[in-house]
């Protein structure tokens, strides 16, 4: 990693850097939220609910003490709802084992639910100035480009990731170029070599071979699944809670059934997740629900996933 690398990825940022919330503040408690927020979402999608989180808990102390269920409503439309709940453990931990005020050591910060090495390094470099770097999967893809090595190991890439924050001098910064870039001009489905600030110190610039980086798709499932509907004019909808583990953990969702075939009717509602698609079929029913449930006359305060969402507008 030469210096004029750093010194020109640095200077890029500086004047393209998007004017992002989380960019504007050391508040190790926001820095941590963004960061478990935008992990394999949007930053489009984030956006809205990071600012909204903070309303409804602006403290660590706050968060601690709120419901699972408030946290999961909070939570509702970012998906990958174990998020949620590792959130809400840590602050359980930092009031318990830190007197409620986020740690700033790294293996503190490391120690905490829900938290890896890439958010720890990042937490640590934006709130606290050390230079531990940030390997998520757009940083990845910088240095693979960078150095030419497409099938590097992720061992090999913390090395190169190390080396490049201890030569850039200012870690907060660089880390967040790293993800700037990868996110913006050096893309997986595109890399704008022309407009790129390293491109005279890149091993691929100019000659990206995205076939060469494409990884094999992991097959995707199909789950059907059997919506039992029970309404009643006076009750509202009858509810379940899903297990801890599994597809919509902890969310609340009418009694669902596994298919063990597929129907010969079309469903009302396909969902499609990271690695099932589920075909969902709604049976409107006015027997007596069975098994540990409620009525609720309003979903409004109840966190729902998006698919059910989507299927009760369904068949409203």
């Amino acid at each position: 990693m030469s210096s004029v690398r750093c010194r020109s990825l640095l200077s890029w940022y500086q004047l393209n850097a998007r004017s992002l919330p989380w960019r504007e503040t050391d508040e190790p408690y926001k820095i941590w939220v963004s960061e478990i927020m935008l992990q394999q979402t949007q930053v489009k999608t984030v956006l809205p609910r990071y600012l909204d989180w903070f309303d409804q808990f602006p403290t660590i102390v706050a968060l601690a003490a709120t419901s699972t269920d408030d946290v999961l409503k909070a939570w509702e439309g970012l998906g990958y709802y174990r998020r949620a709940r590792f959130i809400h453990q840590a602050a359980q931990q930092i009031i318990v084992e830190h007197q409620g005020r986020f740690p700033t050591a790294f293996d503190a910060i490391l120690a905490l639910p829900g938290i890896g090495r890439s958010t720890a390094g990042a937490i640590s470099a934006f709130c606290f100035g050390t230079a531990t770097p940030v390997l998520d999967g757009n940083v990845k893809r910088v240095l693979k480009r960078w150095h030419g090595q497409v099938d590097a190991s992720d061992k090999q890439l913390w090395s190169l990731a190390q080396q490049a924050i201890d030569k850039s001098g200012e870690p907060a910064s660089w880390n967040q170029a790293m993800m700037e870039l990868g996110a913006t001009l050096c893309s997986a489905k595109s890399a704008d070599c022309d407009a790129c600030p390293v491109n005279e110190n890149c091993v691929s610039a100019f000659q990206v071979v995205y076939a060469d980086e494409s990884r094999k798709a992991v097959p995707v499932r199909n789950v059907h699944w059997q919506v039992h509907l029970h309404t009643c004019p006076e009750k509202g909808i009858w509810l379940t809670r899903r297990p801890d583990s599994g597809i919509w953990a902890g969310l609340w969702t009418p009694p669902i059934i596994e298919m063990n075939s597929t129907p010969d009717i079309t469903p009302a509602y396909i969902h499609q997740l990271t690695h099932r698609r589920l075909y969902l079929y709604p049976l409107l029913s006015d027997q007596n629900p069975q098994g540990e449930g409620r009525w609720v006359q309003s979903i409004e305060g109840y966190a729902l996933p998006t698919g059910i969402h989507r299927l009760l507008e369904k068949v409203a």
